[in-house]
């Protein structure tokens, strides 16, 4: 997939975890971090939302609005929020529109099976709507802290 940077953030609508509708360009005026992750309750997927959750509101304090994404239905979503007091919109993917526009949605390999799933992956789009910097095959430990400093740069 070619990169995004500097084109506007492809548009999406999808369920948030209570089954609102979220349109992405609702969201115009504020910078918004989105980020993709394969699976809620799963280790990797955990740390990165908890260090998303601690991080919060210095994101909000940079007008800034965290989002995840991930293709577990919004029932999942909620318990997962409930478990670990995420204070943030988690919207389910369930047919990967987001993550096919994203380009996220890729071919993965493990313990020699191929499979398709998410790409971890995050993209800052702007008060404009376009997307600034996009972090693809992301590395959980630190990338919250990557991304907020991208953040701070912004304003």
């Amino acid at each position: 997939m070619s990169n995004l940077i500097g084109k506007p953030a492809p548009a999406f609508v999808l369920p948030d975890q209570d089954g609102r509708m979220v349109d992405l360009a609702g969201l115009a005026g504020k910078n918004v971090v989105l980020y993709f992750y394969p699976k809620d309750m799963t280790p990797g997927c955990t740390t990165e939302a908890c260090d998303f959750r601690d991080q919060n509101s210095l994101f909000a304090q940079y007008d800034t609005v965290v989002i995840g994404v991930s293709p577990d239905p919004a029932a999942r979503h909620q318990k997962f929020i409930e478990k670990h007091q995420l204070p943030f919109t988690l919207l389910a993917d369930e047919k990967q529109e987001a993550a096919e526009k994203y380009g996220v949605w890729t071919l993965k390999k493990n313990f020699g099976k191929e499979y398709m799933g998410i790409e971890r992956s995050t993209f800052l789009i702007n008060k404009e709507g376009i997307v600034v910097k996009e972090w693809r095959k992301v590395r959980v430990k630190g990338h919250v802290e990557e991304v907020l400093a991208a953040v701070k740069e912004l304003s």
